[in-house]
């Protein structure tokens, strides 16, 4: 048997398992519960549960996602910096902050910032319980930021700063106008996967509790299942992962785009 025969019907032996696989699949699901339980007509109708997702949930969310980027960036620059810097404790500190936040599962962090450091402390978090998950996130964000720039700012070919030094710039000058501007560059598709992990990150905010208005997009589809159009359903934790991936998608397929774009550049 030729190799291009046997190629061919390994591959048909393989769509047969995979076509066997979802017809029996199909067969073995009840799609009336299934249409009951996460497709109830009441929440995507007109008067369903978009309104409280799109104008609450998607609204804090993207909010949240942008203070917690914002600032999470500023730190990472900050700390980026720091662990590249000649003078030993500025390395030591860095590096220990970053490996801290960086083996903290994010979680652990906002339920410390909202609840541990305030009993501990008697410091009430600017913006209440909202205001303490995001500095858990501006803190966790930062520490893994700061190792991309970090990365980012190694991979600029050392001769950029030698002939800007040449030229008498400064150190500082140097890394502000020469290193750092070219640094960006090279680390945009990995930020802005992280950008994407925050908008995710924003979920866990669910866990500390918050007002009505401060509702993020999967507290808001929580809610909608003890009350509002499709109680007792899982309706609205079907439209909520829904939203997240029209909001997800399109910068996950911009990282890939960039990516290749970079690739193609070197």
């Amino acid at each position: 048997m030729k190799r291009s025969t046997k190629r061919r019907l390994t591959n048909g032996i393989l769509y047969g398992i995979l076509v066997l696989a979802v017809v029996l699949l199909g067969a073995l699901v009840n799609w009336t519960a299934v249409k009951d339980n996460f497709f109830d007509s009441a929440g995507w109708g007109r008067d369903g549960n978009w309104d409280d997702l799109i104008t609450i949930g998607v609204k804090n969310t993207i909010v949240y996602t942008l203070i917690a980027f914002v600032f999470g960036f500023g730190l990472a620059i900050l700390l980026a910096l720091m662990k590249l810097s000649p003078v030993a404790p500025y390395r030591w500190l860095a590096t220990g902050y970053i490996e801290f936040f960086r083996g903290l599962p994010a979680l652990i962090v906002i339920l410390v910032m909202a609840f541990g450091v305030p009993i501990a402390f008697g410091w009430s978090p600017p913006g209440g319980l909202v205001g303490a998950g995001l500095i858990a996130l501006i803190l966790v964000a930062g520490a893994y930021m700061a190792e991309t720039l970090r990365a980012g700012i190694q991979a600029v070919p050392k001769g950029q700063t030698e002939a800007a030094r040449s030229l008498g710039m400064s150190s500082g000058r140097t890394t502000l106008s020469v290193v750092l501007p070219q640094a960006f560059r090279i680390v945009i598709p990995p930020l802005t996967n992280e950008f994407v992990l925050l908008i995710k990150d924003t979920a866990l905010l669910f866990v500390i509790g918050v007002e009505v208005g401060q509702r993020e997009l999967t507290t808001v589809a929580r809610d909608l299942i003890t009350s509002g159009p499709t109680a007792g359903t899982s309706t609205s934790l079907i439209q909520a992962a829904l939203l997240y991936l029209i909001i997800t998608l399109p910068l996950t397929r911009l990282v890939a785009w960039l990516e290749k774009r970079q690739q193609r550049a070197r």
